[in-house]
């Protein structure tokens, strides 16, 4: 009977106990009945933040490691090195990035050639003795497919060059047309620079130069514009 009035007073001191507990505790223990927010009803600064260093990192994409976009310019011909390079120093500066100077060897199109066909060395030798005595402008060609041929003349137009052969011919020579290929030293001139400044350079240098440009090529740089990646 004893141990039966023990227990009623214990219980009764339970129930007292856990009916005087202040709300803030007795709601810390219900947390796991609750319900997360939806993903939808988040705002973007529940993910980022508004502090000061969210704002930095969305206004310094340049500091995060992306380099600025450059053009890559070429532009020729000139007719030599020291040509080109001086008007890279005149009008580049400091505007100009990485800049050089490239050789080529670029094919002309073909002059329009009159010649005397090949003949052996001691003949074609003892007929450019007589046509010059007739001053006949004329010359042994010396090499190529066309040793021992007689040349008498080099003409950019085709309709100037039938001329000629012509009165050669009627002056009883035995002249062809013949085409004489020819190959040029040639440079350009390339740099990099920003894309909203190229226009200005390229004008400032046709300008310096005394001419236009027989090329110009723009094309976006490679390997520019590239954010860095963390590892």
């Amino acid at each position: 009977m004893r141990f039966l009035a023990l227990a009623l007073v214990l219980l009764n001191v339970v129930l007292w106990y856990g009916s005087s507990k202040p709300d803030e505790y007795r709601q810390s223990s219900s947390v796991a009945t609750g319900t997360l927010p939806r993903v939808g009803s988040l705002k973007p600064s529940d993910f980022y933040g508004t502090g000061p260093s969210s704002v930095e990192g969305s206004e310094s994409g340049i500091g995060s490691g992306e380099v600025l976009a450059q053009s890559c310019v070429t532009v020729g011909w000139f007719g030599s090195f020291a040509a080109a390079d001086a008007l890279a120093e005149r009008v580049g500066g400091s505007q100009f990035r990485d800049y050089r100077v490239q050789e080529r060897e670029r094919e002309l199109p073909q002059l329009h050639w009159v010649i005397i066909p090949p003949q052996p060395g001691r003949v074609a030798s003892e007929q450019l003795k007589d046509l010059r005595k007739q001053g006949v402008d004329s010359y042994l060609v010396a090499q190529g497919e066309n040793r021992n041929a007689i040349s008498l003349g080099l003409f950019e137009s085709r309709e100037a060059a039938i001329s000629v052969l012509e009165e050669k011919k009627h002056q009883n020579l035995n002249a062809v047309l013949a085409n004489f290929p020819r190959n040029q030293l040639s440079y350009a001139l390339s740099f990099e620079a920003r894309p909203e400044v190229v226009e200005t350079l390229v004008r400032a240098a046709e300008a310096d130069y005394g001419n236009k440009f027989d090329f110009i090529e723009i094309n976006a740089c490679e390997g520019v514009a590239t954010p860095s990646k963390n590892p």
